[in-house]
């Protein structure tokens, strides 16, 4: 398969999972849930779909519950929207990286402020000399 096609293939289930997340899906259990990326095998026969979700930990369990759960109906929905022969099997997976980039600006943060409040006790001991 054309690697051109792939990629407009992942971007096109990006785009639809991502409105039938907004408008189609009426579980309660979802909460915020946003579709990240999406990787289709070269044979578009699977697409994992990474999601980021938002919330308590409990929230994002019970969200990527519902998403499971829907799964059957977002791959039938795909199927029409997309009109190819085969409708990729979809496999959800979570996004941490959104969780690792928030903790990684957690820690330069204190990094940053542990060198300031050091810096300030330096300043301070230079004065009283």
């Amino acid at each position: 398969m054309s690697q051109l096609r792939v990629r407009k293939m992942q971007e096109f289930i990006k785009q639809e999972i991502g409105q039938m997340l907004l408008r189609d899906l009426k579980d309660t259990r979802l909460g915020f849930v946003t579709v990240t990326e999406v990787a289709v095998t070269g044979d578009l026969r699977e697409a994992t779909v990474y999601v980021s979700l938002f919330g308590s930990d409990e929230e994002k369990e019970k969200s990527f519950a519902a998403l499971q759960n829907a799964t059957g109906f977002i791959r039938t929905e795909l199927g029409k929207r997309l009109q190819v022969r085969h409708t990729p099997e979809i496999t959800f997976a979570v996004d941490r990286s959104i969780d690792y980039g928030d903790h990684i600006e957690r820690v330069l943060k204190s990094i940053k402020d542990k060198e300031e409040s050091q810096s300030r006790r330096e300043g301070a001991a230079d004065e009283d000399q």
